[in-house]
């Protein structure tokens, strides 16, 4: 009978080495096997040309999990990874829900989309921020609006997933007039595309003009506070230490 293997639920941040954590990319070399999403085994793959690599298409995260649990089982050492932070919209939740405590489960953590949007843009997080999903695929519409809504009204800064697909179209529109509510017109906004992968592209610009810029599932948008600022090209939200420390 075979020992049970090990299951680490990677997060590979924006998918190059130089953006991965150490601990992450050590996991993948104990790894005998590296499971995920096709786009993201892509990313990782020409760092482990002799490791086995097991890709899936989107829609699968739950047969996925369920395949690197019997692989585990069968002895061998599997990295499921996600891009960004595998705990934020990625698969370690997932993977514990499914997994019994015959197999050990490490989650290790990456670099998030939100993250890597906000250095290539300045600091546009560095007060109280929120992060919320358009895709109405899991959750409720009216819900996600409900979420927006009081984002907006409680000044958070607010970092916009899965803004625009090619079948949902309206729901980043119908966020810009829920902001435009209880925000300025003039906030500033970052639109970053690819963030940290090839043909990454990125405009400064504000919440009136937003949705004049290219958005799609690769995009990331957030959104200032009411105190975010832009200088020298680069966005700042202040959360006022200068004026803490002036005499």
């Amino acid at each position: 009978m075979n020992k049970n293997g090990k299951i680490y639920v990677v997060g590979i941040g924006p998918g190059k080495k130089a953006d991965m954590t150490f601990k992450a990319y050590e996991a993948m070399e104990k790894s005998d096997v590296i499971v995920g999403y096709k786009t993201y085994t892509d990313l990782v793959k020409e760092y482990y040309p002799d490791k086995e690599i097991v890709s899936s298409s989107m829609m699968k995260e739950v047969d996925r999990c369920t395949d690197v649990l019997k692989m585990a089982k069968d002895g061998k050492n599997v990295a499921l990874i996600s891009s960004g932070d595998a705990g934020v919209y990625g698969m370690a939740g997932i993977m514990l829900e499914i997994a019994d405590d015959k197999i050990e489960v490490e989650v290790i953590p990456g670099v998030t989309a939100t993250n890597a949007a906000a250095a290539i843009t300045g600091a546009p997080v560095m007060h109280d921020y929120v992060t919320i999903s358009l895709s109405n695929l899991l959750t409720d519409w009216e819900l996600i609006k409900k979420r927006l809504e009081l984002a907006a009204q409680g000044d958070f800064v607010v970092s916009i997933y899965n803004p625009k697909s090619r079948g949902r179209v309206t729901q980043i529109e119908e966020a810009q007039k829920i902001m435009l509510k209880y925000k300025p017109k003039t906030t500033p906004v970052a639109i970053v595309r690819n963030a940290g992968r090839e043909n990454e592209e990125y405009v400064v610009t504000t919440l009136e003009e937003m949705t004049k810029h290219e958005i799609d599932m690769l995009t990331i948008v957030i959104i200032g506070n009411t105190n975010t600022y832009v200088k020298n090209g680069k966005i700042i939200t202040p959360r006022g230490y200068s004026k803490k420390y002036e005499y």
